[in-house]
């Protein structure tokens, strides 16, 4: 320390701090119950009475946890209800559909049992009445085919398998290959046509 410092230690005046606090030792009476000295002042009919109303609180508090638990369980079950007739209602809803293919199948057994018949006219029949049939089926169902002869070509509607012609004109379906359909308004399989520009 420099002498100047020394001096300044001198003049200050010393501070003796004491502590006269008194601190109880509890190691050695043990340790009490809180509920008889953790609020001291309190009197023992507001004690009462809040002891009362914790005890309330814990009783609906459990009571709330009974009844979280029960929606919780209930809501399993509704969600798991709710999945099987989903599933359920996902497997018949080809119902209808199979029922008229049914009855499609029972005309086409019908069809094949007039093949041996010595009248071609009478299986031609059949035959017909089987397709008429199906196509009913499929239509019930909103299938509907793509008129494509002689229109313009729509590459959203058509499939272009071949194309003819070298003139400026608009290209046209020229021939049909193989049918297109919609199911309810939405391509479901193009027309595969032969395009012709003229």
């Amino acid at each position: 320390m420099s002498g100047h410092e020394e001096r300044r230690d001198e003049e200050r005046p010393k501070v003796r701090v004491v502590d006269r606090r008194r601190v109880k030792d509890v190691s050695s009476e043990g340790a009490q119950a809180p509920s008889e000295e953790a609020h001291p002042e309190l009197p023992p009919e507001t004690r009462a009475d809040l002891e009362e109303e914790l005890a309330a609180a814990r009783k609906q508090a459990e009571e709330y946890r009974d009844h979280l638990q029960r929606l919780q369980a209930e809501f399993e079950n509704y969600r798991k209800r709710v999945l099987k007739e989903q599933t359920r209602a996902v497997e018949m809803a080809a119902q209808p559909l199979v029922l008229r293919l049914l009855e499609v199948l029972d005309d086409f057994e019908l069809a094949l049992a007039a093949e041996d018949s010595p009248d071609p006219e009478r299986f031609r029949k059949g035959v017909e009445m089987v397709y008429a049939k199906l196509v009913d089926a499929l239509r019930a169902e909103g299938l509907e085919r793509i008129e494509a002869l002689g229109k313009p070509f729509d590459p959203t509607e058509h499939e272009a398998l071949m194309q003819t012609g070298e003139g400026e004109g608009e290209p046209r379906v020229a021939e049909v290959f193989r049918p297109g359909y919609r199911l309810k308004g939405t391509v479901i399989r193009p027309a595969g046509v032969r395009v012709e520009r003229s």
